[in-house]
């Protein structure tokens, strides 16, 4: 009698931690699913316009996350732009780039104070007679030299073109003077762009992690 009821305990037992094994899995694969559809808002954005709102998106992946904190904490951390509004995609960011880089040649002498018109001049004569390379790649670190605005813009162009937005955008964090001005709108948008994606890998990467974590050995 003792040794059936022992058996019957076991089996009990395996049952239950079957059941929770279970019901771990099934809620770390919606959140895997939650995750993978706010990913793919990411990829809505047209030309000309940003992404589609991600607020429905990330409400479903912090309904997913259980008793994470962790995965809580991260869904939460998405800009409050990118949640009402969306974000631009690279490449409407590269277009948007390229088409302002004519007028920051044009202002790159210009500096805070704005200088006199013959200051707006001198500038707009270097950028007809200068002819620097479109796209040149950044060296491993910038010397004074590199600090060049024309160099910045052609650094940033190649990695641009190279599909490093987060380069792009430090490289252009260093211009200066009416030049950081008229990229300033250009510049919040590439932040806006970079926050949210690395909020959604770190998302996705412990989505997936949590999803090995919980599959069970046949």
């Amino acid at each position: 009698m003792n040794t059936a009821y022992a058996r019957l305990k076991g089996m009990e037992e395996a049952i239950d931690s079957h059941v929770v094994a279970e019901e771990q899995a099934r809620k770390a694969h919606q959140l895997w699913l939650s995750v993978e559809a706010l990913s793919y808002t990411l990829k809505t954005a047209d030309a000309d316009s940003p992404t589609v709102p991600l607020e429905s998106a990330a409400q479903v992946v912090r309904d997913s996350c259980g008793d994470s904190d962790f995965a809580l904490a991260l869904a939460s951390a998405l800009p409050e732009q990118s949640l009402q509004r969306g974000v631009y995609s690279e490449a409407s960011l590269r277009a948007r780039f390229n088409s302002l880089r004519s007028l920051v040649r044009r202002v790159a002498l210009i500096d805070e104070s704005h200088n006199s018109l013959y200051q707006y001049f001198l500038s707009y004569l270097q950028a007809v007679l200068l002819f620097e390379a479109k796209q040149e790649a950044p060296p491993a670190q910038l010397s004074s030299e590199d600090l060049d605005p024309f160099k910045l813009l052609s650094y940033a162009s190649y990695c641009l073109e190279h599909g490093d937005l987060e380069l792009a955008a430090k490289l252009v964090n260093q211009l200066r003077g009416e030049a950081r001005r008229v990229v300033e709108d250009w510049l919040t948008e590439a932040r806006l762009t970079l926050e949210t994606r690395q909020v959604v890998s770190l998302l996705s990467a412990y989505a997936n992690a949590v999803g090995l974590g919980t599959t069970q050995a046949p």
